[in-house]
């Protein structure tokens, strides 16, 4: 068995993070099996759904290896490549956390789009107390999704969330009991695939893009939006519904 348990659905993946005799630990395997899954969700579109096997999510990367990495490793941005390249794909992403998501574990969840935790969930960034920094997207998404006092609590002082803090930050959006966790994911994936799957994944694109781009890539994206037949379709069928004939 792999790094990655990887079921594909009609509109949605799910991952199972599957190393548990090391607490799903990110190692070189699963990173590169990471980006096997990428490549199929930026050639065919689909929700992600990202669960570990065992009751974490991940513990954070794996210290034997980390431990031996030089500069010229981290130069490659092994973690922050992967973590940038998931942010990217073009439909969202959701995070299931349970036990540990701490280190690389936690900057995987901050580069999702959703994170739905357990009470018993544990994340945060320990990486300045080994002689690391959090140099994988937490250093600057962890202040844009909790604000910057709490950011720096977690990042200078090693401090980390329970499921109730991290649900009042709002760092995860719900919390429910381990055994309901995908349950749960998986409610909120149906919920966005109940949308146009175009229109999300250009709500996604013109969410993340540059404030310099804007207005103008609003435009462009709404331009391919109302030439679609899915547009006139979902509009047809609401105001149908409505009773309101006119077009």
């Amino acid at each position: 068995m792999g790094p990655l348990i990887v079921e594909h659905g009609a509109d949605r993946t799910i991952v199972r993070l599957n190393r548990p005799e090391v607490r799903n630990a990110m190692d070189r395997d699963m990173v590169q099996a990471l980006h096997g899954v990428c490549a199929d969700l930026e050639a065919r579109p689909q929700l992600a759904l990202i669960i570990g096997e065992g009751g974490t999510f991940v513990s954070g990367a794996d210290l034997a290896q980390m431990r031996e990495r030089r500069r010229d490793d981290a130069l490659r941005g092994i973690n922050s490549g992967l973590f940038d390249r998931i942010h990217r794909l073009p439909m969202p992403t959701i995070a299931l956390l349970d036990g540990y998501a701490l280190g690389a574990g936690a900057e995987l969840a901050y580069a999702c789009d959703f994170r739905i935790g357990t009470p018993g969930v544990q994340i945060g960034n320990p990486e300045t107390g080994l002689g690391i920094a959090p140099a994988a997207g937490a250093s600057w998404r962890l202040a844009e999704l909790v604000g910057e006092p709490l950011a720096k609590e977690i990042l200078f002082a090693g401090r980390v969330l329970d499921g109730t803090e991290a649900l009042a930050a709002r760092l995860v959006t719900e919390l429910v009991e381990s055994h309901e966790l995908l349950a749960a994911g998986q409610r909120l994936a149906d919920r966005i695939a109940a949308q146009a799957p175009l229109a999300i994944r250009l709500s996604k694109a013109l969410f993340h893009a540059p404030r310099a781009a804007h207005p103008v890539i609003d435009d462009v994206a709404q331009a391919v939006l109302f030439e679609t037949d899915e547009k006139y379709e979902r509009m047809t069928a609401f105001l149908e519904r409505r009773g309101d004939k006119s077009r």
